[in-house]
């Protein structure tokens, strides 16, 4: 089967794999592994930060940012479509105490004027607006992507409002393929960022937080109390070292793949509509009313994997698995449905 569910079914590749097996590990709630100390390093170090802290996955990341930056009564702000609203679970209340306050951004994507309007007055009876999450790039909103020119006013209003800035960047390297910036500026701007390994980069498991050692040093006990403390995770954290060194600029062709998929699939009749295709996720909607779930099926009968999105709605992700007759393949039955 050709799986385009999603970047987070790639597995390890051979090279990946052996380098796992040799790695150096210790006890990391002790602070003694040193290929996770090596990693953090290494990432923090490519932000411009000064510390990181290697978690399991990037809704752990996220919610233990929010955690950092609020306290209970506090409002998050973020586009309706942003992950940490739709994909983990109500964690922002459920860990944090807060409350969320919702912006229609344009295919995920919001802005200083919008988050303006959106900053709550100070009432006994209204939550304080305290921090400000983008998603880049959005998943729910095929892929979007924000550019520093678009990051630069939302910064400084935060600055000016008080407000602290996180980036979920769970997809953040396939963007920065496409707009050839560094992660330098890009850390530069948020109090916090997040990144995920195990999507297109192809690592089995692991995401990192990174900011300043302050927000870095609270991080590791709210990772602790949600279970994250993981021993001697070095073998997985070696995974993400390899990724990181070895398959970043290879994301491009993941990107110039889902952009093939979606100008097929804008000239096919039973599609109403393609969100238009940013980087490695293609989300379209299906024309005459048909369901998601009849044409999933009969894709799978063709040997093509799948997800809804909606109703009507479909999603393909290409990834690291995804290979060059896989994609002949998926475009050669895309044209036949």
């Amino acid at each position: 089967m050709i799986n385009l569910i999603s970047d987070t079914v790639t597995k390890p590749t051979p090279q990946m794999l052996d380098f796992m097996m040799k790695a150096e590990v210790g006890d990391d709630v002790f602070g003694q592994d040193p290929t996770i100390n090596e990693l953090e390093s290494y990432v923090a170090e490519m932000f411009g930060k000064e510390k990181a802290i290697f978690c399991p996955s990037g809704t752990m990341t996220n919610q233990i940012a929010i955690k950092c930056h609020t306290q209970p009564l506090d409002e998050v702000i973020c586009d309706h479509y942003s992950h940490v609203y739709q994909y983990e679970t109500g964690g922002y209340a459920f860990n944090s105490g807060v409350a969320v306050n919702l912006i229609q951004g344009t295919n995920g994507k919001i802005t200083a004027e919008q988050i303006e309007a959106a900053i709550k007055p100070v009432y006994d009876w209204l939550p304080i607006s305290k921090l400000v999450v983008l998603e880049n790039s959005c998943n729910k909103g095929g892929g979007s992507y924000y550019t520093l020119d678009e990051i630069r006013p939302i910064t400084t209003l935060c600055k000016d409002r008080g407000l602290k800035l996180h980036l979920d960047g769970a997809r953040l390297f396939n963007v920065l393929v496409e707009t050839g910036e560094n992660t330098v500026d890009i850390g530069n701007h948020f109090d916090s960022v997040s990144i995920c390994i195990s999507k297109g980069l192809g690592a089995p498991v692991g995401s990192l937080l990174i900011g300043d050692a302050d927000l870095i040093k609270q991080a590791r006990r709210y990772r602790k109390v949600m279970g994250g403390g993981m021993r001697q995770a070095g073998y997985l954290a070696a995974a993400c070292l390899f990724a990181l060194k070895n398959q970043r600029t290879r994301l491009k062709i993941d990107n110039d793949k889902a952009k093939e998929i979606g100008l097929l699939l804008e000239k096919q009749p039973y599609v109403k509509v393609v969100r238009p295709v940013k980087t490695n996720i293609v989300i379209f909607d299906l024309a005459d009313g048909q369901k998601a779930d009849p044409f999933l099926e009969k894709l799978k009968s063709k040997g093509i994997l799948a997800t809804a999105f909606g109703p009507e709605t479909v999603r393909f992700v290409t990834h690291l698995d995804y290979t060059d007759e896989m994609h002949v393949e998926v475009m050669n039955v895309l044209k036949r449905m």
